[in-house]
């Protein structure tokens, strides 16, 4: 599943190439059809992004409200666009560009309310400038719940997934099976300012690179890690490797139904 960098930078993207313009909006799936005729040649005004969650505002009224979950898949071209395929949820043209959007877990169009109705069931996002990081520690507070699954909860902190879990409990030597009310204002504080910086940095890049420049494979003369996931990372599937910092064996185990990645030196309890 994408996270919330993936869904910032997608945001954006729409925005680059359909904001300010009345593209053709259409359903060659039919899943999406009556919706995409009352769509279709009206102006998109705005796009946002919450945690996993991406927002297309029409004539400023009208929302769509896209989740990719597992399956979802955005394409983005240049015009004249190509014939379709029959698995394309959502499409929109304009004179320049064209985005198809297969297989999401959510493609509906709600209305301003039904759309505050999701923001306020998200906690904060690192990558907004609207997130309260102290919303998100009041409840990991006063949890008994391991950190490691909190960071997870998307009713907690909104957008990070995976990956960013495991790396940014390494790099602040947090045993991700610390219970949440044992983590301190200030391991909080310092990890939610780290969360800011690499997300919004996977932003940019459209990866995630989470080693510090004494790290990476230039300064360690180590190779470059090579894996469909992209970036250099201490720790996220690099089970049985060994650790950059101590060289002891990277461990994973089930932890909220995903694979957690940690190493037990750096991260002692």
């Amino acid at each position: 599943m994408p996270e919330g960098h993936t869904i910032h930078r997608l945001a954006k993207d729409y925005a680059a190439a359909f904001v300010g313009t009345a593209p053709r909006v259409t359903s060659p799936q039919g899943k999406f059809t009556d919706a995409a005729a009352l769509l279709t040649g009206t102006e998109l005004t705005a796009t946002e992004a919450h945690g996993k969650h991406l927002f297309l505002g029409f004539r400023d009224s009208d929302w769509v409200h896209i989740h990719l979950g597992l399956f979802g898949k955005v394409t983005f071209g240049a015009a004249p666009a190509p014939p379709p395929t029959e698995t394309v949820r959502l499409r929109l043209a304009n004179s320049t560009s064209y985005v198809d959007l297969r297989g999401p877990t959510t493609c509906s169009l709600i209305t301003p309310a039904e759309k505050r109705s999701v923001h306020d069931r998200l906690g904060p996002d690192p990558l907004r400038d609207d997130a309260d990081p102290q919303a998100a520690y009041r409840r990991i507070a006063r949890s008994r719940t391991t950190i490691a699954a909190l960071l997870m909860d998307q009713k907690i902190v909104a957008g990070v997934g995976n990956v960013y879990r495991a790396e940014v409990l390494f790099r602040h030597r947090v045993d991700p099976y610390r219970a949440g009310r044992d983590l301190t204002p200030t391991e909080w504080d310092a990890i939610w300012k780290d969360l800011v910086e690499l997300m919004h940095e996977g932003v940019r890049t459209n990866r995630i690179d989470t080693v510090r420049p004494e790290h990476t494979p230039e300064a360690m003369g180590r190779p470059p890690r090579v894996d469909d996931h992209g970036g250099e990372v201490y720790v996220y599937r690099r089970a049985n490797l060994p650790c950059h910092i101590c060289g002891g064996e990277i461990r994973t185990a089930d932890l909220a139904a995903r694979n957690l990645f940690w190493c037990p030196t750096c991260q002692k309890p």
